[in-house]
């Protein structure tokens, strides 16, 4: 086949978006792109903290008896049962019923010292759901009264006060530990201040982009990408500020806008300043260079941040407020980061470019080395390359069949401390993890009867204080771990014999996991369907969008196994974190996991297969087009993965346990997805599809709007 002109090609990509319209425009009117710009910058920098003050901190599951239970809950009495109680235990030195007057005066106390709590314990309930057989061990329930601008931290200022007031409340020989899921998480001793988290991370991980820029270009252009994210993360945060006025957006975007936003916006110029180099390598004039970079790398930009926006607005099905904020946010971020890197990045480089590529050390006249000769290894032995790819992959996606949902067994959460003697003293008298995460549910005396006779719960209490007029709270301890398989049975079991609605912290987690994990093969199915028929667009093929949605579904697989691996089973959290195993990844990481890694790990099947198909259109030799491309985008995406994963790790720095297990995921997934995946099994499965690649029949062509694309 007689090579294509590559003029006449760069005209017709260019056409298929209209890329090169739209850098002719911004090119034509550069003083208003700038200005544009920076306007939103100065803007944007300023209200910061107003944007992030506006976002929402709750975790609701609307339509779910556990969450209205805790509405309910929240409405009548005025404290916060979506977070788990604090829970007091005392070890006494003689008979319980001897000290029970001491014990009901330091309950007193706590009501005191925190205004609207519930309290309830056997000092004021003579009740033995609150004792140890032995009677040695008492512990009480403290549920604070509900703040709504807590966030990470709630229930942690109560923590300090429940800690300071026992202090003071002396029941004989009694030693006295604060323990509960609120202080079992609470790894510091002061609040953590998030948004100065954000910012160290941030800058965290600029500071290792910084240094991997500065590698692959080898001048001053290392800047450039870095300025590119500030444009974008600060445009992201203002338009999802916008967003609050109409919808709840989680505080949770915080953390993905500032990272993701960081690695996503510096993978897009990194890809479009690249090929500007090559362009001019090749002896092109300054602006046509800008234009040609534009037409490929920046066509190829438009459909991976396209599909990395369809990956995460598929979070936007789930019925669940938080996470559809997220899914927000996430389409917001690779749009935003395109449109910086469509509009503001050409004119940069069409006028400050050639002078901020100094010192010029390093050319882009010919693809590296090392990635022509590994793409030439892949291409003469392909079915060995896939083998070793599968080999790899196969293993660590069967790992994510074991994964198991929930908060986590108790015994992870700490290893030391105050909170972990306290837990240590619950385990020793025989009462089990579940005092830690009762169910609650509202009825009346009779209630507790029925609850109690229940398998799996251990014993009920319906105290007198927690009574509103003809409500009463009723409170069911289960035997084992609430957050667990076992836990979400009794659940069921309860709302099953109970005539009165149950919730509680585990009811609302419960309801969280049956109503996501319910539409999850929904999401699965819209996200693969939509992004197939994006990418049969871009490739003009049908078999190569079917490799990769299903080679993105056993990247994401093999995520969830490393989590599995590293965190549930513990082969790596305790000698990287010092963290002992979890037991279970909580609820919501694995859809998060999916929706970011789906569309962030097809960035690297676009900018590969587009070069891949550019080439074979430029030279007619699938083979061929494999070596050049995977020459030309090797050391690309490798770097663009390595900036991600540095984003990522300084994700997981902060004292968040489920932030680290979420960052452990994307950091692994990108990993994974640009080595095994793209560096062995796409060049070797389009190295064996061979011209099968490029077969388009006419009727989907025609429904797509492409030319049709034969198999010859």
């Amino acid at each position: 086949m007689t090579p294509r002109s590559p003029r006449r090609y760069l005209d017709k990509t260019c056409t298929v978006l209209g890329v090169l319209r739209i850098s002719q425009l911004v090119l034509r009117h550069r003083l208003l792109v700038v200005g544009f710009w920076v306007a939103v910058l100065a803007f944007g920098i300023p209200n910061l903290e107003r944007a992030s003050g506006a976002f929402s901190q709750s975790f609701s599951v609307p339509g779910r008896e556990g969450f209205e239970t805790n509405e309910r809950i929240l409405r009548e009495y005025g404290v916060d049962t979506l977070t788990d109680a604090i829970v007091p235990v005392i070890t006494l030195d003689g008979p319980a019923a001897a000290a029970r007057g001491e014990l009901a005066g330091a309950e007193r106390a706590l009501a005191r010292s925190l205004p609207g709590a519930l309290v309830a314990g056997y000092g004021s309930t003579g009740d033995r759901a609150f004792l140890s057989e032995d009677g040695r061990t008492a512990f009480m329930l403290v549920y604070p009264r509900f703040r709504p601008d807590t966030g990470f931290n709630a229930g942690l200022d109560e923590l300090k006060k429940t800690r300071r007031t026992l202090r003071d409340a002396g029941v004989g020989a009694a030693r006295w530990h604060v323990t509960g899921y609120v202080a079992l998480q609470d790894s510091t001793d002061t609040e953590d201040d998030v948004g100065a988290s954000v910012l160290v991370e941030a800058l965290g991980g600029a500071g290792g982009a910084l240094v991997v820029l500065a590698f692959v270009f080898a001048s001053l252009l290392a800047l450039l990408p870095l300025l590119m994210a500030l444009f974008a993360i600060v445009s992201t945060f203002m338009v999802m500020w916008a967003i609050t006025t109409v919808a709840e957006v989680s505080f949770i975007v915080t953390f993905l806008v500032a990272l993701i936003g960081l690695g996503v916006c510096i993978d897009y110029t990194l890809l479009i300043v690249m090929r500007w180099r090559e362009e001019r390598a090749n002896g092109v004039e300054n602006v046509r260079a800008v234009e040609n970079a534009m037409c490929t790398a920046g066509s190829a930009v438009v459909f991976s941040g396209t599909t990395v926006g369809i990956g995460l607005l598929s979070l936007v099905v789930l019925p669940v407020p938080f996470l559809r904020s997220v899914g927000y946010a996430g389409m917001l971020i690779p749009l935003v980061s395109v449109a910086v890197a469509i509009t503001l990045l050409p004119v940069l480089l069409a006028t400050i470019g050639p002078r901020i590529d100094w010192p010029l050390i390093r050319s882009e006249r010919d693809g590296s080395r090392f990635w022509t000769a590994w793409g030439r290894w892949t291409v003469r032995r392909p079915w060995l390359a896939a083998a070793i790819g599968l080999a790899i992959l196969l293993p660590l996606a069967y790992s994510a069949t074991r994964l198991e949902l929930g908060t986590g067994s108790v015994d992870s959460l700490a290893k030391s401390g105050d909170a972990y003697e306290g837990l240590q003293s619950i385990e020793r008298a025989g009462l089990g993890p579940g005092a830690l995460s009762p169910f609650l549910s509202l009825g009346d005396a009779s209630t507790a009867e029925r609850l109690a006779s229940v398998e799996g719960v251990r014993a009920t209490s319906a105290p007198a204080d927690w009574q509103r007029g003809q409500t009463q709270i009723v409170i069911a301890f289960p035997r084992g771990e609430a957050y667990t398989d076992s836990g979400r049975a009794v659940f069921g079991r309860l709302k099953a014999v109970s005539e009165s609605p149950v919730g509680g912290p585990p009811g609302q987690s419960a309801d969280f996991i049956e109503a996501v994990y319910g539409s999850f093969p929904l999401m699965i199915a819209l996200v693969s369907l939509l992004t197939f028929v994006l990418l049969a667009r871009a490739f003009r093929s049908i078999l190569l969008p079917i490799k990769a949605v299903l080679l993105n579904l056993l990247s994401v697989a093999a995520a969830w196994g490393v989590m599995v691996l590293v965190w549930q089973k513990g082969y790596g959290s305790e000698p990287i974190w010092n963290i002992e195993a979890t037991g279970a990844i909580v609820e919501f990481i694995p859809l998060m996991v999916f929706a970011f890694l789906f569309g962030l790990s097809m960035d690297y099947e676009v900018f590969i297969l587009s070069r891949i198909r550019e080439e074979y259109d430029r030279l007619g030799s699938t083979r061929e087009a494999v070596v050049e491309g995977v020459g030309r985008t090797g050391r690309l995406v490798t770097s663009a993965a390595l900036i991600l994963f540095l984003a990522f790790a300084a994700l997981g720095s902060g004292p968040e346990v489920f932030l680290k297990v979420f960052a452990t995921g994307l950091a692994a997934g990108i990993l994974i997805d640009a080595t095994i995946v793209r560096a062995l099994l796409v060049p070797a499965l389009v190295a064996l599809f061979g011209r099968w690649n490029w077969w388009l029949p006419r009727l989907p062509a025609r429904l797509l709007r492409v030319r049709p694309s034969d198999a010859r």
